[in-house]
């Protein structure tokens, strides 16, 4: 969608989608990306714990690679949305927001016991949101408010506020 209506061309910046779980390559050119032009790196995600799992995958490594985290992390990714709290500030209708299945609630309540949850007060604000809720929302949610919705409002107010933890 961003590509789509050329977000980059009124807010300079690099737009890097993995497609779901973030791979080896995909890690190691954010993290040269950053590395190289210095450019601050912010995530958009869903609002579920798989999201938050793809952030923190860029954030810390994955498990299975752990041995070659140091070259394969970017640590200072802002979580920029979509955040539960962003649910009721932009209000999301019923009807866009999904009930989260025994699964999102056991992978959140999972999550709750990480590190980086426990070491950033905000984002352990938000998950626990999350799971005491039991709902989430996919980023194609905002769409509610018409296509263009993500790339006119949302995140240009999101960036303008320097709305993102």
């Amino acid at each position: 969608r961003l590509a789509e209506d050329r977000f980059y061309n009124r807010y300079p910046c690099i737009i890097l989608t993995a497609k779901g779980q973030p791979d080896v390559a995909t890690r190691l050119f954010l993290r040269k990306i950053r590395d190289t032009l210095k450019l601050p790196v912010l995530g958009l995600v869903d609002s579920d714990p798989y999201g938050l799992k793809i952030l923190s995958v860029y954030m810390s490594g994955s498990k299975n690679m752990s041995y070659d985290s140091a070259n394969l992390t970017t640590s200072e990714i802002k979580w920029l949305g979509v955040r539960p709290s962003d649910l009721d500030r932009y209000n999301i209708p019923a009807q866009c927001r999904l009930p989260m299945t025994e699964s999102d609630i056991k992978t959140g309540k999972e999550m709750l016991e990480e590190e980086f949850i426990k070491k950033n007060p905000l984002w352990l604000a938000e998950l626990e949101m999350m799971v005491k809720r039991k709902e989430k929302a996919e980023i194609q949610a905002l769409s509610n408010f018409g296509f263009q919705f993500l790339s006119e409002v949302y995140l240009p107010q999101k960036i303008r506020d320097g709305d993102w933890i």
